[in-house]
């Protein structure tokens, strides 16, 4: 895999670019760190408006100091509560935007990346990274970020309202600071270390579950429910295992910092008492310093907590920003526009081998010129590399060697999405959205008219079972539609290219699924779409060839015969053998 040599993100950066995601929405994070500041102030005054009444109660007894105390307590918890809320709403706002952004981006960098990428990626991991993983990001990016500058203004103020108090008992209760700071980071680099493994084991899992869930069918066909539901516990209880540890370091983390600060609130509390028997401190002063020291306090263990989040968010998003980062090998956009397309294809020595298997060739020096408007049809044993040629023409892939071209332009010299706009598939199996009908027609030029969409359908002999749905062309389909049979759907698929007006059409396997009905209309909606375009055609099935301008038989890749159905039969040779083994079967 391309990732296992790859350098992984120093913690720093993935840090720092985590919260460069929020930079769009200062304006809003900016208010909300306006709210918080109040909310920060009014925690920090409450404890001043309690040494008052304890200290008036004890003292002097001023029955309108106390009253007065107390409603300014009423006035600060009320202006508190509002700036709490506000603060949340700013702050969980903008991480929802940023969670939303990058979702985008990582959905677009995936979209941008080339086939071989997929062929050695699973779906289950790369959906994970588009659901959980950035859902990991989200609390790191707006309401973590809110709570760190929050604990870190009550540090600081009840820090330096401790000092004013009593600097000698500040020291006693700063004294165990720095043990539990290189405690943190100690504990963070684990939590880290195992967040991303925990991660990895989750997408593993949703791979297993993605797997299970898209062939159903399959699964259901062989009975093998338990063996998938077994093998989705072992996924998960690998996961399990993996949390379970981190959640024991955070425990141990948190008893450590817990009784240190415990500890030290008792050293405090010991100490302040006997300087208030010495008279040096009044109780109330003393009760504010406990309070004072219990908010610092928490806020320091709530910020090991949240320094634990953003540890565990950096491991989730080291994958996260690597596909970002991931320039593809073939990109969408950049080349040549040609204004006009004749649709002359030459293949000029052509090697190939998938990324995914580099020691089995699969093209061997492939040399063809297809003609303008001419149709021509590849057949050969399985393997010998019929819709590998298919994939190269619509850049799906690069040859290793040698040259494909479009009049007399190296594909690799043409813009991509281009190139593909002037290519139309129907494949054996097509793929359909679960969406209506017309929608997977208009998929071919999603600007076209409800007429033009009708016309195609017409074109590709579906406009009349389309017509007898009660819903016609807004019937849903289902997820890659199961709702429709087999023929139908290469219907769907052949009005899709239709409307598409292709200028190279690719007919990979079209009618090899069909039966003979299925067969006979789909094959009369691929003759009218044939008609003046340059058509490549690979088949296994001799009706889909017989008609041919040139027949090219595949062998181990390579080319072993050329000519028309009647030549290659009047041969001894590979297609007559194919041929033949085709009658004895029938």
């Amino acid at each position: 895999m391309e990732n296992a040599s790859k350098p992984r993100i120093p913690p720093k950066l993935t840090l720092r670019r985590i919260l460069g995601l929020a930079r769009p929405e200062l304006r809003t994070l900016l208010a909300g760190i306006f709210f918080l500041i109040i909310g920060s102030g009014m925690s920090l005054w409450y404890p001043q408006q309690m040494k008052v009444i304890v200290d008036e109660a004890l003292g002097s007894r001023d029955r309108v100091r106390i009253d007065q105390a107390a409603l300014q307590m009423m006035a600060i918890v009320a202006v508190q509560a509002v700036a709490i809320a506000l603060r949340y709403y700013f702050f969980t706002t903008a991480g929802e935007r940023v969670v939303s952004r990058l979702r985008q981006r990582l959905f677009t960098s995936l979209m941008g990346q080339e086939v071989a990428f997929f062929d050695e990626r699973k779906t289950g991991e790369l959906t994970n990274r588009l659901a959980s993983d950035t859902t990991v990001l989200q609390n790191t990016v707006s309401s973590n970020v809110s709570m760190v500058l929050r604990n870190v203004a009550q540090a600081l103020g009840g820090i330096g309202l401790l000092f004013y108090t009593s600097p000698v008992l500040t020291l006693v209760m700063l004294a165990v600071v720095p043990p539990v700071a290189v405690g943190a980071v100690i504990y963070g680099r684990r939590v880290r270390k195992l967040s991303r493994e925990v991660q990895d084991a989750l997408a593993a899992s949703n791979e297993v579950a993605s797997e299970s869930l898209a062939g159903v069918r399959t699964v259901r066909s062989f009975a093998a429910e338990k063996n998938e539901i077994a093998r989705y516990h072992q996924a998960v209880e690998k996961a399990f295992g993996l949390a379970r540890r981190r959640i024991l370091h955070s425990s141990t983390f948190m008893a450590v910092a817990s009784f240190a600060g415990f500890a030290a609130a008792a050293a405090v509390l010991w100490y302040g008492g006997r300087l208030v028997l010495d008279g040096s401190m009044t109780v109330g002063e003393l009760m504010s310093f406990l309070i004072y020291s219990m908010l610092v306090a928490f806020a320091l263990g709530t910020l090991a907590e949240l320094w634990a989040d953003f540890m565990r968010a950096s491991g989730a998003s080291e994958r996260v920003f690597e596909l970002m980062d991931r320039p593809p090998a073939i990109p969408t956009s950049g080349g040549e526009r040609p204004a006009t397309i004749q649709g002359r294809v030459e293949l000029q020595g052509v090697r190939f081998n998938y990324p995914t298997r580099q020691e089995v060739p699969v093209l061997q020096s492939i040399d063809l010129n297809i003609a303008p408007g001419e149709a021509v049809a590849i057949v050969g044993p399985s393997g010998a590399g019929k819709s590998t040629i298919a994939s190269l023409l619509g850049r799906l892939y690069d040859p290793q060697g040698g040259r494909i071209l479009l009049d007399g332009k190296d594909l690799r010299e043409l813009e991509p999405d281009w190139l593909r706009q002037q290519i139309g598939v129907v494949a054996q199996e097509p793929l359909l959205f679960s969406s209506s009908i017309a929608d997977n027609i208009r998929y071919g030029r999603v600007g076209a008219s409800d007429a033009e969409v009708e016309a195609a359908a017409r074109a590709a002999n579906a406009h009349e079972f389309i017509s007898r749905f009660p819903e016609g062309y807004r019937t849903l389909v289902g997820e890659r539609g199961v709702q429709l049979s087999g023929g139908q759907k290469q219907r769907v698929a052949i009005a899709r290219a239709v409307l598409k007006d292709p200028r190279l059409l690719i007919l990979d396997e079209a009618t090899s699924a069909l039966d003979a009905e299925s067969e006979h209309l789909v094959k009369d909606a691929l003759d009218r779409l044939m008609k003046g375009r340059t058509t490549l055609i690979i088949a296994h099935r001799l009706s889909t060839v017989m008609d041919a301008d040139r027949v090219l038989v595949l062998e181990g890749g390579r080319v072993v015969q050329s000519g028309n159905h009647a030549a290659l039969m009047a041969q001894e040779g590979l297609y007559r053998r194919l041929v033949e083994r085709q009658f004895v079967a029938a």
